[in-house]
């Protein structure tokens, strides 16, 4: 079995560590559990997704899957692409061997992701793109993202303006959609696993699609649940 952990409001908060979560994770691998953290943040590099569990006391290499992944796995190697998102997007796509063009007339695919550079320019140029016959693929369609200081504009909501600006239907690549749950897979095979999230329309329904079970999480961007927090699910699930 393994546990598939969401990270933003579940494991961290902008980088700082949920109280007992950092506990939590050390006790599930203490018990020979196989512990994947499962995030459709596209923006950061891998290895800085790595890193910042590490600084809060969470080795975590080879065990971070990020929707850029899923995304990057929709285009063909050999093809070109736009990034309207951050550099963990970019790099997805050059292990992919996928030429990532921002000059460009035409491109293959537009890409997008949370990043808090996006403008009216960058709209006017993956909109224009996408219409011109890019495919539009999206890491996620989340319409908020948990911060200390509260949610702010997700993935999501970049997405749905260059959707509505080109006319185009994109195509979602991270959680709840199937992209991300054949990349999960790739990594632990089938199930029974456990999903851990704090959102029942993405992680809870990417749980049904793998077929695992759910614990829904209150320290993100859902406050009333079964589940106090991360340790209170392990507490919950994990055989003494």
């Amino acid at each position: 079995m393994a546990w598939l952990l969401d990270l933003d409001g579940v494991v961290w908060l902008s980088g700082h560590a949920i109280p007992r979560s950092v506990d939590a994770v050390a006790r599930l691998r203490a018990a020979g559990e196989r512990v994947l953290f499962v995030t459709n943040n596209s923006g950061p590099r891998l290895a800085e997704q790595e890193e910042a569990l590490e600084a809060i006391g969470i080795p975590a290499g080879g065990d971070v899957v990020t929707s850029a992944m899923a995304a990057a796995d929709l285009v063909a190697p050999g093809a070109t692409a736009y990034v309207a998102g951050g550099p963990g997007i970019v790099e997805a796509l050059a292990a992919r061997h996928v030429t990532v063009n921002p000059e460009a007339d035409r491109v293959d695919a537009v890409l997008v992701g949370l990043h808090r550079s996006f403008d009216y320019e960058g709209l006017r140029v993956a909109s224009n793109l996408a219409r011109a016959g890019a495919r539009l693929i999206g890491t996620n369609d989340d319409a908020t993202f948990p911060t200390p200081d509260g949610q702010i504009p997700g993935g999501g909501a970049i997405l749905a303006a260059v959707a509505f600006a080109s006319g185009a239907t994109p195509v979602v690549a991270g959680k709840p959609y199937q992209p991300m749950a054949d990349t999960v897979r790739a990594r632990v095979g089938d199930g029974p696993h456990v999903m851990v999230g704090d959102r029942p329309e993405t992680d809870g329904a990417f749980a049904e699609r793998l077929g695992a079970r759910f614990a829904l999480v209150g320290t993100g961007v859902s406050k009333t649940s079964e589940f106090a927090d991360l340790a209170t699910a392990v507490e919950r699930l994990l055989p003494e």
